[in-house]
């Protein structure tokens, strides 16, 4: 357990978090960390609930057109193997 320090940073509070703690969590100054409210208080966290919800719409969406996608994919191989062999030098 971490024991976080309230420090005036202007004229707001911020958290002081130890680099270990940063270290373990993966975080860098500049990242973002999200307070979620529980019945037991608040846990700090750097995961996002609604970018996790958008990536899990993403992969469905992916997961749902796959055959479009790797169509695609043949596609733009062989439009780059066609520029390959066309020589502009």
């Amino acid at each position: 357990m971490y024991t976080l320090k309230l420090a005036t940073v202007g004229s707001s509070t911020g958290v002081v978090i130890p680099k270990e703690m940063l270290k373990s969590m993966k975080l860098e100054k500049g990242d973002f960390l999200y307070a979620v409210e529980t019945a037991e208080g608040y846990v700090l966290t750097p995961y996002n609930r609604e970018v996790e919800a958008q990536i899990q719409k993403g992969r469905v969406f992916m997961k749902q057109y796959r055959e479009t996608f790797k169509a695609l994919a043949v596609l733009i191989n062989l439009r780059l193997k066609f520029w390959s062999k066309s020589s502009f030098n």
